[in-house]
């Protein structure tokens, strides 16, 4: 599977240039995108990660961590030569460079995760992760 499809979709949606920083009108314009259903692998995109700018997919089931979800979240992490950092909450980073790749949140009504959009392998992981942490 590829970057994320839907990565023109969120360039679109990000400040074009410093000039229209204060353009009421250019905002709302880029806004009305937001009313077009985003999904990549049937799960919904509900927005961007404030301070890391990645997009945020909704998983559809609650998400409480686990010694065996854990696992399982190693064991996608090492299919994606990543491992796992345990902070506040998960982030799959490359074993090469560190770079992050995804972040798992889990909340009390349902669980999201972040992706980079330009990792070269973005929705199968987006998929894997879906799945590997499905609840029995």
């Amino acid at each position: 599977m590829p970057k994320l499809t839907v990565g023109p979709w969120i360039a679109a949606q990000k400040l074009p240039s410093k000039a229209l920083g204060r353009d009421r009108f250019a905002f709302l314009e880029r806004t009305r995108l937001r009313h077009e259903l985003q999904q990549v692998v049937g799960l919904p995109l509900v927005g961007m990660g404030g301070s890391c700018g990645k997009p945020c997919f909704a998983l559809p089931y609650v998400l409480t961590w686990t010694e065996a979800n854990t696992q399982a979240l190693e064991d996608v992490a090492a299919e994606h030569s990543c491992y796992v950092e345990y902070g506040l909450y998960p982030h799959l980073k490359q074993h090469d460079g560190d770079l992050e790749v995804a972040a798992v949140q889990d909340w009390t009504t349902f669980a999201m995760v972040y992706l980079r959009p330009g990792y070269d392998h973005a929705e199968e992981l987006l998929e894997r992760l879906a799945t590997a942490l499905r609840p029995a």
